[in-house]
């Protein structure tokens, strides 16, 4: 089954959180967000805006590019249509 662009983005998330050994609630404490959230994107439920982006980043000591790294080689126009 094909995953969703949050789906893949939330897994990115978990696997670099696991392989720093956060859990999500210290990850929401990190970049000033709550458990809930951190748990709603980690499912696909939640895209996080940019500044979120660079708040994980920060949290999780890697590059921004580490984050959407699961959308290289997708045509990214396939990823905007679909909010149209």
């Amino acid at each position: 089954m094909l995953q969703s662009d949050g789906e893949l983005f939330g897994a990115r998330l978990r696997e670099l959180r696991e392989q720093r050994g956060e859990s999500q609630r210290s990850l929401a404490d990190l970049t000033g967000s709550t458990h809930a959230y951190i748990s709603q994107m980690e499912r696909g439920l939640k895209v996080p805006t940019l500044t979120m982006i660079i708040r994980l980043a920060v949290a999780l000591e890697c590059e921004v590019a580490d984050l959407v790294a699961v959308f290289a080689g997708r045509d990214l126009r396939k990823l905007i249509s679909k909010r149209k």
